[in-house]
Formats: C-alpha cells, structure tokens, sequence
C-alpha cells in the first residue's frame, strides 16, 4: 500500500507506489529545520527546546549532536558554497558556519533594532540569503528568551551578497514563517501563520514574483490556503510543485496551487527538505520525530 493519497492525477508520477515513510529518530521536543549537507552526506535538524541541533549520519544511520547548546536554533538552510546557515531563535540572528567550524553572524539588526527571532532560510537566485522574522522565540522562553519586539513587526528581509545589508522585502504578512524559491528563480513562497496570534489570519502560502536581477518582489497573491493546521516550513521541487509541512502531513501542491497529492505523517509536521545523493528523498521533521520517504522527483 502506498504511503501517499493521490488527489489529482499530476502527483502520481511524483511519488513511489511502493516507497514507505520511514521514522529515522524520535526524542525531540520540537524539531524544525531540517537541511543534508551533500559533502558529508548527513542531515542536520534543530530540536529548538532542548537547545540543540541533531547530525543523521546517511552512510550508517547514527545520529549524533551536532552542537548545543546552539542559541536554540531553528531553520537551516545551504548556501552554494556548501556552508550550513542558521536561524537563531536566542541569538535573535542568522548566522553562516565556515568550512572550518567558525561563526559568522549574516544579519542581526535593522537600523539599530534587534530582530525578532529569525525563523527560516533560503538563498535565492543569486545567492543572496533570504530570512523570515516572526516573534516566536520571544514570545516564551520556551524556544528562545521572551522579549519585546523592538521591530514591532514581522518580514521577510533579504541580505544584500555585496553589502551584507538586511533589507525588508515583503512586509504584508503577520507572522512569516517557511519559505523558499521556485526552480526557475521566477517566485518566491511564504507561509503565514499569523493565526497564531489573531485567529482571523487566514493559513496560507503566498507566492511573489521575484524582480529582474532578483534583489526584490513584486506585489504577493494567495497560492494556497491550509484547512488542517498551519504551513510551516516548504520547499520546490525540480518540476515547480511545492511540497509544504501541514497539520496531517506534507502536502504538495502543484505550480497553479491546486492540492494535489499528501503524504500522511503520525506527527504535526514542522518542515523538510529534500536530501541524498539524487536529491530525491524527502526528509520531514514533525514534532517530536525525524521522517523521511523516497520520492520520484528531485528538489529545486
């Protein structure tokens, strides 16, 4: 039996009838951020309570801490130079690892004003770093140290690869959480899960063309909406599907943002990414557990 629902014939071809969904690991309290770094064939992911982020040894399955305490970290990302990119909740930060195990902080103020919580990483088209900004790590001290917002808002900033500058670039949503870019580098994607903090706040992906030369957006759309929990963390595919986090499972919806297939998961999923060598297994953190399936497509 497969472990996929397909709802329109155009996720078929995207899933493996016979491909099971298989639990890698569990003991988190919640984890987010999953990333696989190709050069040491091994996946990070954050378990942001317990302060610390995991290692999932693909060459024989171990699993290991890879640091903590980490600024209770949470999305992760790789840029194109192979180094790993994290969004700390306590660090109110997002900061590069080097080759050589060093820190480096990308960005962690906007004129003089501390960030909230950086939550979820990308890198665009141009290799510039794109981050979301929502509160939750200050709004307890559950996942990072409860504070103020000294923003007072919440964005999408995009930090500029010649001038290390932060600039907001999409500043219409409440509580900006997962996002990531289409193959073809034409739009971006942000999940809202702004519900959170006013239950009116519709769930919802939304997408935004990016501008020539990809240093900004044009005005965003509603993509997709959820009716099971929140989107969180998302990511493309090679063929323009997106395949999102949702409250029953990942989704996947294709470029026109129809639903059209899912992949139960036993947890709420946070996020995932797709890993291995072919890049055609999809890794899903949920909850408390690290997930992961074989799929017949390859990440963008």
């Amino acid at each position: 039996m497969s472990a996929a629902e397909i709802l329109d014939p155009r996720f078929a071809p995207l899933v493996i009838g016979h491909a099971l969904l298989e639990r890698l690991w569990t003991g988190g309290r919640w984890v987010e951020g999953p990333a696989y770094l190709a050069a040491g064939r091994y996946l990070v992911w954050s378990d942001i309570p317990n302060d610390r982020v995991m290692r999932w040894d693909e060459t024989d399955g171990s699993v290991s801490v890879f640091r903590s305490p980490c600024n209770n970290e949470n999305g992760h990302a790789v840029d194109r130079q192979g180094r790993l990119l994290s969004c700390e909740h306590r660090g109110r930060c997002v900061s590069r690892t080097e080759h050589d195990g060093s820190r480096t902080v990308l960005a962690a103020a906007i004129d003089g004003r501390r960030l909230n919580s950086p939550n979820d990483v990308a890198t665009g088209p141009d290799g510039a770093v794109w981050f979301t900004d929502p509160t939750y790590g200050i709004d307890s001290d559950y996942e990072g140290d409860a504070a103020p917002s000294e923003l007072g808002a919440c964005h999408v900033y995009r930090i500029d690869p010649a001038t290390g500058a932060a600039q907001a670039m999409v500043t219409d949503m409440l509580r900006p959480n997962g996002l990531a870019f289409s193959a073809d580098g034409a739009w971006l994607y942000v999940s809202e899960t702004g519900a959170t903090h006013d239950p009116a706040r519709m769930p919802e992906i939304r997408a935004y063309p990016l501008l020539p030369g990809a240093a900004g957006v044009g005005p965003g759309r509603r993509f997709a909406t959820c009716d099971a929990g929140f989107f969180d963390g998302l990511r493309c595919d090679a063929a323009g599907n997106v395949w999102t986090s949702a409250g029953d499972g990942v989704r996947c919806h294709a470029p026109d943002g129809a639903l059209i297939g899912r992949i139960p998961v036993p947890e709420m999923v946070s996020n995932l990414c797709f890993g291995g060598p072919k890049r055609n297994r999809l890794f899903i953190t949920a909850h408390t557990s690290l997930y992961a399936i074989y799929v017949n497509t390859r990440g963008a």
